[in-house]
């Protein structure tokens, strides 16, 4: 598994989904989620206000429509456990599943001038949900742009249960 950069304790080091708040994805899917793992850990900027702690690992799990983002040391000692509510992210979850199954979809049987239509619209809504997602974030954890990007990444996969 590839590494934060080390220089810096404020980073996650690793990253799991809850697996009984996941569901079946597709193939592409579930090589989505796998690459925004991979991405997240070897660069991410992660910090806790007012902990001087970290490196980080990261539990995301969806219960009752919320999601539940648990932070612990890289040992395993548990720092603390934060609710986010999704409702911010429902409607845009909903156009990115659509823009989702039409980009799969164009991949198979589309010119790349479409495919690349259809690529910039999903870039175009991942973009606007990391930036909720650092905005009600902001005063619990401190991330960048691509951070939350990716970590939207693994929020979508945990709606794809249904």
């Amino acid at each position: 598994m590839p590494q934060a950069d080390q220089t810096t304790k404020q980073c996650l080091v690793g990253v799991t989904l809850d697996p009984s708040s996941l569901g079946g994805g597709s193939a592409d899917q579930e090589h989505e989620r796998a690459v925004a793992i991979y991405d997240l850990i070897e660069r991410n900027h992660f910090a806790l206000p007012g902990h001087e702690g970290g490196p980080y690992l990261a539990h995301l799990a969806m219960i009752e429509r919320r999601l539940v983002f648990e932070i612990r040391e890289a040992d395993g000692e548990p720092v603390i456990t934060h609710h986010l509510s999704l409702t911010p992210f429902r409607r845009i979850v909903k156009d990115y599943a659509m823009v989702c199954e039409s980009y799969y979809a164009a991949i198979r049987t589309s010119t790349p001038s479409q495919i690349e239509s259809i690529d910039m619209g999903r870039r175009g809504l991942h973009d606007e949900a990391a930036g909720i997602l650092v905005e009600r974030l902001a005063s619990k954890v401190e991330i960048d742009f691509d951070t939350a990007r990716r970590l939207f990444t693994l929020i979508y996969a945990l709606h794809w249960k249904g």
